[in-house]
């Protein structure tokens, strides 16, 4: 069972994501790889990985017509990742041809992407929604469960309400993730890991807090001692 703490390879070469990853060890087996190192490196860093047995999330953000997002989805799943998201505002149509050309591949799940955390209340009407962000994310959220897929993207303040919504073993994986120090974020919607366990995630995402601690091993223990704590 891959740890529950996702770190991010918020990295501009292979060397620097494989140098984290050494150096984390063992235990920190879940990472993801995001836009901007699959776009600086290739597919090549996601094999070596998978290859020395951790589980990958790819956060494509698929927002494309829905035979480009089957095909994009096909091709994550020959790289043998675990994770790959989807903009849930791209529809049903596009949602249900993620799952499907998902589904030859046992380990691959589809995550629908809600509302990105960099966004806020205020923000909402520049792209045409009316209404707060937690029904935004709501709205959405049901519309990815109904078209089958296996999880969402939230911020941890929508995770309890969606805990409620969602089937029992959907899984809910929030960014936004800081531990008890701030550190310099894009993130406009956030929260500590115990936080987002209590409120229901099955995963967190945690990229700087971790990745450019001054002891990432430490940090990372942090990270895992917060989400397992009920306190």
């Amino acid at each position: 069972m891959p740890s529950p703490i996702i770190i991010a390879l918020d990295c501009e070469s292979a060397a620097e994501a494989l140098e984290i990853v050494e150096r984390l060890g063992p235990e920190a087996d879940h990472y993801k790889v995001g836009l901007q190192l699959l776009t600086e490196v290739g597919p090549d860093l996601i094999r070596t990985l998978v290859q020395s047995g951790k589980h990958i999330f790819l956060d494509l953000k698929l927002h494309e017509i829905p035979i480009s997002v089957a095909g994009a989805v096909k091709a994550a799943g020959k790289l043998g990742v675990s994770l790959v998201t989807v903009h849930a505002s791209g529809g049903s149509a596009v949602l249900r041809s993620a799952v499907v050309a998902a589904k030859p591949f046992q380990q691959l799940k589809i995550l629908a992407l809600t509302v990105v955390t960099s966004l806020t209340d205020a923000d909402l009407p520049e792209i045409g929604v009316t209404g707060p962000i937690n029904a935004q994310v709501s709205r959405l959220a049901l519309l990815a469960a109904n078209s089958g897929c296996h999880g969402v993207v939230a911020s941890a303040q929508e995770a309890a309400r969606l805990r409620s919504l969602l089937p029992k073993d959907a899984l809910i994986v929030c960014p936004g993730i800081q531990l008890n120090t701030p550190s310099p974020s894009d993130h406009a919607r956030l929260a500590t890991p115990r936080f987002a366990a209590n409120s229901g995630a099955s995963h967190v995402i945690i990229g700087r807090a971790i990745t450019a601690a001054q002891d990432p091993v430490a940090a990372f223990h942090t990270a895992q001692s917060l989400f397992r704590s009920d306190a």
